[in-house]
């Protein structure tokens, strides 16, 4: 058969199970108030949490950073890509961090993603059996595999199955492994359970803060809000949500992270990301540090506060979940695309999450909040919720 025929037909399948993903562009920048695909939106889809990706002091530390270092780094982190920019944002990192010990060391990365590849395959190998939650982020999932270590999933949230998973464990090396905030269900992990078990087992735990970074602990984390510390943590941070820039980091000991400087490929083998982005970031995390970061919090907590409370008088299964993210499970596949259209026709962006993000079956629309929403937003927000709700019924 003709390859071209095959993957043609393989993307109609895609299509007819409801499962095809397209992308829409932004012609504005990421903000509650967007235009996307040349119209006038409320954008309830960015992981923005404290809306600070148009923030103007961070636009101006870019256009700073890309001033003073150009536009690239050139090269790779041990091939003269690391720059004054790369050593500050990690130091500035490591020294807001919680949940450590001693003096904790940071690495910069990229991505999210590769830093939980770097991670998880520069601390695991054949000799080790990696833990990992059942909902747990695919970087997660694909730092794993990469890993080539055993791997052994516990049920969401389920300690006991965890501990009796460890218990039995003869493994030479162990890690557990978990997000910190789930990204489609919005609930915490059981951070001092975690530590604990990791402790008492004598394995590492590596964190992924992705959605608690910027948001939780007073903007450290959900480490510093568990109040919990251990040398036996590394924790992973993501630089392209609530701080509104990009990239991600390691923390941990600085034992850790010199291992991972020597040996994370997905870390060694690639090309640093520009100086520019690390300058905004350093900026980004001052203003998370700041009284307008500490503002800007408090005005989430409100918004979701109220929109708990309104989707809990809606036609739809919510997630309870105290974070930014609000998950309405519909069920379906195509139920759920048919929703987030009816939604977008009423000029509010509310994405459709479908299999393979979340399990089959329980397919929902992911209503992500940020301190940029105003009231009126809310409200605009709560009448599309009644309005599509009658629709469906």
């Amino acid at each position: 058969m003709d390859l071209l025929a095959t993957l043609e037909q393989q993307i109609h399948a895609i299509d007819a199970a409801g499962l095809r993903r397209r992308r829409r562009t932004a012609d504005t920048p990421c903000d509650a108030h967007m235009q996307v695909d040349g119209r006038d939106v409320i954008g309830f889809a960015s992981n923005d949490y404290l809306g600070l990706a148009a923030h103007p002091h961070l636009i101006a530390a870019m256009a700073e950073g890309a001033a003073r270092y150009g536009a690239g780094s050139g090269g790779s982190h041990l091939l003269g890509g690391h720059s004054r920019a790369h050593t500050q944002v990690e130091e500035d990192l490591a020294a807001f961090s919680g949940g450590f010990s001693s003096a904790p060391r940071a690495l910069f990365f990229s991505t999210g993603y590769m830093a939980n590849l770097a991670t998880l395959s520069s601390l695991a190998g054949r000799d080790t059996t990696i833990f990992s939650d059942a909902l747990n982020h695919a970087s997660l999932i694909d730092g794993a595999r990469l890993s080539r270590a055993a791997i052994q999933v516990y049920p969401h949230l389920d300690m006991l199955t965890l501990e009796q998973q460890l218990s039995a464990c003869t493994s030479e090396r162990k890690l557990i492994v978990s997000d910190g905030v789930f990204s489609m269900d919005g609930d915490l992990a059981p951070i001092a359970a975690l530590v604990e078990l990791a402790e008492r087992y004598h394995a590492w735990l590596v964190i992924d803060d992705a959605h608690g970074f910027g948001i939780l602990g007073e903007g450290r984390g959900i480490v510093q809000q568990a109040a919990v510390h251990s040398p036996n943590l590394i924790y992973i941070g993501t630089l392209g949500k609530a701080a509104g820039v990009a990239g991600a980091f390691a923390i941990a000991h600085e034992t850790v992270i010199e291992w991972m400087v020597q040996r994370a490929r997905p870390y060694i083998f690639t090309t640093a990301a520009p100086p520019a982005v690390a300058h905004a970031v350093s900026a980004s995390v001052a203003l998370i540090a700041s009284a307008e970061g500490q503002t800007r919090r408090r005005r989430l907590a409100l918004s979701i506060a109220r929109v708990r409370d309104m989707l809990k008088r809606t036609c739809w299964q919510p997630i309870d979940s105290q974070t930014a993210i609000q998950a309405l499970v519909i069920g379906s596949n195509q139920a759920t695309l048919a929703l987030a259209e009816a939604f977008d026709a009423q000029g509010i962006w509310v994405p459709a999450i479908r299999p393979p993000t979340v399990p089959v079956g329980s397919s929902r629309l992911r209503i992500s909040l940020s301190a940029a929403h105003n009231d009126a937003d809310l409200d605009r927000l709560e009448a599309a919720l009644h309005s599509v709700c009658e629709l469906a019924a």
